[in-house]
């Protein structure tokens, strides 16, 4: 089983740095390339740049919660939460799919 997950290409989990700017400042964040493909992914459905859509997450954390602690952590995690409800919405589709055969 490890296999799977050993044989990941090394830029996948290669880290990334990019210059976002943030609630009005600019700052740094490095997440994995694969986080980094995700985000754009989620970004484009919104119609939003990655830059955009960062922001919007922070301000609608910001209102929520009073502050953002781990801005990077909440970003990969982010990216887990919109994976498994891709996963999610597929395996609910599949039914639907082979009723129709």
């Amino acid at each position: 089983m490890c296999r799977i997950f050993a044989e990941q290409p090394p830029e996948s989990y290669a880290c990334e740095t990019r210059s976002l700017r943030i609630g009005g400042h600019c700052t740094s964040l490095r997440l994995e390339a694969a986080f980094w493909t995700i985000l754009e992914e989620i970004a484009r459905q919104e119609s939003l740049s990655v830059a955009k859509f960062a922001t919007k997450l922070h301000d609608e954390v910001l209102e929520r919660q009073g502050e953002v602690r781990n801005f990077a952590s909440l970003l990969r995690c982010c990216c887990l939460t919109y994976l498994a409800q891709q996963g999610e919405a597929g395996r609910s589709s599949r039914p639907a799919l082979m009723a129709a055969e």
